[in-house]
C-alpha cells in the first residue's frame, strides 16, 4: 500500500511539473433565451456572456493572471423593453491540484472593478438610464479534464462570492452575497501553452 502510494504521490509531482511556466488561456460563452407570460404581456428574456481569462503559471500548482466578462440582456413584452450590459475586469490566483494526468480539480480566486448599464424603454422612448459601478470577489471550484496536449474543458457548479454596485444619481447600493453550488453548471475551454 505504502509503494502504490509513493507510486502515485510521483505521477502526481511529475505531472504537476509538466505545466510550471505553462502560459493559461481559456474562458466561457453563456447564452440563455426565455419566454414567459407576465401579467398578460408576453415577455422574451436574452443575455450573453463572454468571459475570457489569461495566466501564467509560476509554480506548480499556482497560476496567476487577469479576467475578463462581458454580458448583454434584453428584455422584450408588448408594453416595454429593458436592455442591460455590464464589464467585469479584475485578477485572479488559481491553485490546481492533479488528480492523474487526464483529471485536476482548481479553485480560482477571482476579484475586480464591475460596470453595469441599464436602459428601461417603454413604446420606443428612452424612459430611464441608469449606469453603477462597483467591485466583485469570488471563489469558484472546478474540475479540469485533459483532453489532449494542455486543451481541456473546465466544469463547475457553482461558487462563493460578493458583489457590490453603486448607481448614480442618488441610485440605491447593491451589496449581494451569494453561495450557488448545485443551483449553476458553467462549462468552459481552456489551453495551456
Amino acid at each position: 500500500m505504502k509503494k502504490m502510494l509513493l507510486i502515485l504521490a510521483l505521477s502526481v509531482f511529475g505531472f504537476a511539473n509538466a505545466q510550471k511556466g505553462t502560459i493559461l488561456v481559456g474562458g466561457n460563452i453563456g447564452y440563455t433565451s426565455d419566454t414567459y407570460d407576465y401579467q398578460s404581456n408576453k415577455v422574451k428574456a436574452t443575455s450573453f456572456d463572454f468571459s475570457p481569462k489569461a495566466g501564467y503559471q509560476f509554480h506548480d500548482n499556482w497560476t496567476v493572471g487577469a479576467e475578463f466578462k462581458v454580458s448583454s440582456s434584453k428584455q422584450e413584452g408588448d408594453l416595454n423593453k429593458t436592455k442591460s450590459n455590464s464589464f467585469k475586469a479584475g485578477a485572479f490566483v488559481r491553485y490546481t491540484v492533479p488528480l492523474s494526468e487526464t483529471f485536476s480539480v482548481f479553485g480560482d480566486l477571482g476579484a475586480g472593478f464591475q460596470n453595469r448599464r441599464n436602459k428601461a424603454y417603454e413604446n420606443d422612448p428612452l424612459i430611464s438610464d441608469a449606469k453603477a459601478d462597483g467591485m466583485y470577489v469570488g471563489l469558484t471550484p472546478a474540475l479540469f479534464i485533459n483532453m489532449k496536449k494542455g486543451f481541456g474543458l473546465n466544469f463547475s457548479i457553482g461558487g462563493l462570492g460578493y458583489e457590490t454596485l453603486s448607481y448614480d444619481n442618488n441610485g440605491v447600493d447593491v451589496k449581494s452575497f451569494y453561495f450557488n453550488f448545485g443551483k449553476t453548471v458553467n462549462i468552459g475551454i481552456s489551453k495551456n501553452f
